[in-house]
C-alpha cells in the first residue's frame, strides 16, 4: 500500500504561510487572556501537583538532622553542606573541593552516603539527615570512630568525617567486609595525606576482621 502522496486531494498540507498565520492567531488570543485566569492557571496546576518556582529570596526550610527539626530561612541555590556549616552549628561536615570529587561533605541521607555540596537544602526535606556529629551518643564514640582514633586513621584530618560517614554506612549494609569491598565504598573519598592504609585497617578492625600488622621493608640495590 502506497503512502498518500502531497497532491493528494485527501491529504491535508500545511504550508509556512497558513502556519505562521495559525501561530499569530495563538499569540494574539493568549494575549487577550486576563492576567488573573493566567494566575488562576498556574495556581491550579501547584494544587495538580506540578512543580512549583520558589525563590529567589529564601523561604522556610525544615531539615531533619540527627534527629532533631532544623527551621531555617534559606535561598533555594544553597547546598546542604552551606546550610550546615553556615547556619547551623554543625561544622562537622568540611568542604574541600565542593564539586563531587573528595567525599569530605559526606553526609548521611536515609542512611546512604551522600556529598553535601552537590545536594540543595530544599531537596534534602522530608529525608533523615546524620552527620558526623550525629554518630556517637553522650560523648560515647562509635566503633568507627574508636577504630580510627585507636589505629591513627588520619593525618591532618580534615578528610575523617567523610570517611567515618562512608565506614560507617558500609558497616551498617555489610558488617563485615573485604579489603577490597571497603575500598570500593571508600572510592568517593580522597585523602591528600596519604591516610588511605591506616583507613583500610582501622575500617576492617572495626569490621571484626582481623588484620595483619606487618611492615614490609624494602631495600634498593
Amino acid at each position: 500500500m502506497s503512502e498518500p502522496s502531497h497532491n493528494d486531494p485527501g491529504h491535508a498540507e500545511i504550508s509556512r504561510r497558513s502556519f505562521l498565520k495559525g501561530l499569530g492567531t495563538v499569540v494574539v488570543a493568549s494575549a487577550a487572556v486576563p492576567v488573573g485566569a493566567v494566575a488562576a492557571g498556574v495556581e491550579e496546576m501547584g494544587n495538580l501537583g506540578v512543580e512549583k518556582t520558589f525563590g529567589p529570596g529564601a523561604i522556610p526550610v525544615t531539615l531533619n538532622v540527627n534527629g532533631k527539626q532544623l527551621k531555617l530561612n534559606l535561598e533555594p541555590r544553597v547546598t546542604l553542606l552551606d546550610a550546615l556549616r553556615n547556619h547551623t552549628s554543625l561544622t562537622g561536615t568540611k568542604e574541600v573541593c565542593d564539586r563531587a570529587t573528595c567525599g569530605a561533605c559526606t553526609v548521611l541521607l536515609d542512611g546512604t552516603p551522600v556529598y553535601s555540596c552537590m545536594k540543595l537544602a530544599v531537596e534534602a526535606q522530608g529525608h533523615a539527615i546524620t552527620t558526623v556529629e550525629g554518630l556517637a551518643v553522650d560523648g560515647k564514640l562509635t566503633t568507627v570512630q574508636k577504630a580510627f582514633v585507636e589505629g591513627d586513621a588520619l593525618m591532618c584530618g580534615y578528610c575523617t568525617p567523610g570517611f567515618v560517614m562512608t565506614v560507617t554506612a558500609l558497616l551498617k549494609k555489610n558488617p563485615h567486609p573485604t579489603a577490597d569491598e571497603v575500598r570500593t565504598a571508600c572510592s568517593g573519598n580522597l585523602c591528600r595525606c596519604g591516610a588511605q592504609v591506616g583507613i583500610l585497617t582501622a575500617t576492617l578492625k572495626a569490621a571484626g576482621v582481623k588484620v595483619a600488622n606487618t611492615i614490609e621493608v624494602v631495600r634498593h640495590a
